[in-house]
């Protein structure tokens, strides 16, 4: 399997936009639907243990070459819950969302060195926009009340010239919804309200970072953008509100 990055550590790299075609497609299952008050505890729950290792990053910074556990991403504040260890290459990461609305800006179009397993979790008065560059399989559940809001628009802010069809699913408000991101396939994630989080696993972390010639592990040195600028908040807005 061969490299995909040009510099293994670099943070902020950029593929073409129009020549890039994704390698497969990311697949959505729908989970489970709960009450209220139930997904906001369970989101309070998980965002509070991501707010609480970033708490101590900030008093007791990481030595230089340790494993730092909170991390920031595009989408939000990360915390790496159970990092591999020798003989197991897979670890798991929370992601306590940025609300797109209070900083206004979207998260970028962009796709990963290895594959990922992601549970998006919303409450109250919150949704995931999710979307990708290739058509999103959804599974169809029978104990789902009613489907995925899903939608096609078109890229934002690309390159004069250049046209992208942007697939979008909506992940609404008190849910769980699973999502299967192959390796090297664009999709992005974009919270409209103060309570989401992800519970991500990356299932080949070390062997990514070994193939990739990485010197640690660090979500956005794994990561190769699809545009250099990131959008106003309008651009991935909840179509129903208007945006």
């Amino acid at each position: 399997m061969t490299r995909m990055k040009q510099v293994p550590d670099h943070e902020d790299e950029v593929l073409d936009l129009e020549r890039h075609q994704d390698p497969g497609r990311n697949h959505i299952t729908p989970v489970v639907q709960l009450p209220p008050d139930v997904a906001l505890t369970v989101v309070n729950a998980l965002a509070g243990l991501v707010r609480s290792a970033h708490r101590r990053e900030q008093q007791s910074p990481t030595p230089p070459r340790a494993l730092k556990e909170a991390q920031a991403f595009e989408e939000g504040d990360v915390f790496m819950l159970a990092p591999p260890f020798e003989g197991y290459f897979a670890d798991r990461y929370l992601m306590d969302f940025y609300d797109t609305r209070e900083r206004g800006i979207c998260s970028r179009m962009h796709l990963h060195t290895g594959l990922r397993f992601v549970r998006m979790m919303t409450g109250p008065d919150t949704l995931i926009r999710v979307s990708s560059l290739s058509p999103l399989t959804v599974r169809s559940r029978p104990d789902w009340t009613a489907p995925l809001r899903a939608f096609v628009d078109a890229l934002p802010d690309t390159p004069a010239g250049v046209h992208r069809d942007r697939y979008n699913v909506v992940v609404p408000p008190n849910c769980w919804v699973d999502m299967q991101i192959p390796r090297g396939v664009s999709h992005q994630f974009n919270a409209v309200g103060p309570h989401a989080v992800i519970d991500s696993v990356h299932p080949e972390e070390s062997i990514e970072t070994l193939r990739e010639g990485m010197s640690g592990y660090r979500m956005m040195a794994q990561t190769i953008f699809l545009a250099e600028h990131r959008s106003s908040d309008a651009t991935c807005a909840d179509p129903n509100d208007g945006g």
